[in-house]
């Protein structure tokens, strides 16, 4: 069961600005009744101001919530602040919005700038709106650019300060384009040769896997390795114990796999 904020709630049951405007500045559409959701978004313009805004809307009751806060916060603004909205504001003025939800701001966000486009002739683009990356959170590609200038370098970490690619998640290949072209991609590990493979080994061994087998009085021996198979002995308590493969498999292995190679295997000498 999803659970809605008492604003949602209230712009449900009692949604403001609800109809149409006659002779409207600008109009604005978003979604599809063959889809489920539909809404019809209505502009009054005066000297750069909206001094007016009336959705019709056909959908559920976020999205009926989600077009009623959107009217609320575009009335009195001027368009300079409009075109900054997102529906991550959206969203953040509801109180929040379940993610099966969320598309219900994306079709208000959706709508406005498809008013905003009707508005200035289709050349919007170039009067301040910004390539919308994440549909689902309405996040620009200018917002992903600052957010890898304040060091984002991975996808998540572009989520966590952008809300980007949180939701539906078709939008985080082109993310990690965005951040390929400022900080370049990742080389990929080079192929270690037969020695250094040996010495990595080594080193994880004695320096990751060794002093944690010992904390039970434990030991582990490297036996030989032949391609990408290690053989090792447990010493100590490890020695016979009965989760010795459990700690081969899920305790060794698995960290070799991550420090070293992932196709590792290790079996017991």
């Amino acid at each position: 069961m999803w659970e809605y904020s008492e604003t949602v709630k209230e712009h449900y049951k009692n949604p403001k600005n609800v109809g149409s405007i006659e002779n409207a500045d600008a109009i604005g559409e978003a979604g599809a009744i063959s889809c489920g959701d539909q809404l019809k978004l209505y502009l009054k313009i005066d000297n750069g101001i909206v001094t007016d805004a009336k959705f019709q809307t056909f959908g559920c009751g976020s999205a009926v919530a989600a077009s009623s806060m959107l009217t609320e916060m575009i009335i009195g603004k001027p368009l300079e602040e409009v075109k900054k909205i997102t529906n991550k504001d959206i969203i953040e003025k509801l109180g929040g919005l379940p993610p099966e939800k969320t598309h219900c701001s994306v079709m208000g966000r959706e709508a406005l700038e498809d008013a905003l486009k009707n508005y200035y002739g289709y050349e919007a683009d170039n009067k301040g709106l910004d390539k919308i990356i994440c549909n689902c959170f309405g996040v620009t590609e200018k917002s992903i650019r600052e957010a890898i200038e304040q060091g984002a370098k991975t996808v998540k970490e572009i989520t966590d300060l952008t809300y980007a690619g949180g939701a539906c998640g078709r939008c985080r290949e082109n993310i990690q384009n965005i951040i390929d072209s400022i900080i370049g991609k990742k080389e990929e590990p080079k192929e270690l040769t037969p020695f250094q493979f040996s010495l990595k080994v080594n080193q994880v061994l004695e320096e990751k896997i060794a002093p944690e087998l010992l904390k039970d009085r434990g030991g582990i021996e490297l036996i030989d390795i032949k391609d990408k198979t290690v053989y090792v002995r447990l010493k100590g308590t490890c020695s016979g114990c009965p989760s010795a493969n459990s700690t081969i498999k899920n305790f060794i292995e698995a960290k070799l796999k991550e420090l070293v190679d992932k196709d590792i295997t290790v079996i017991e000498a």
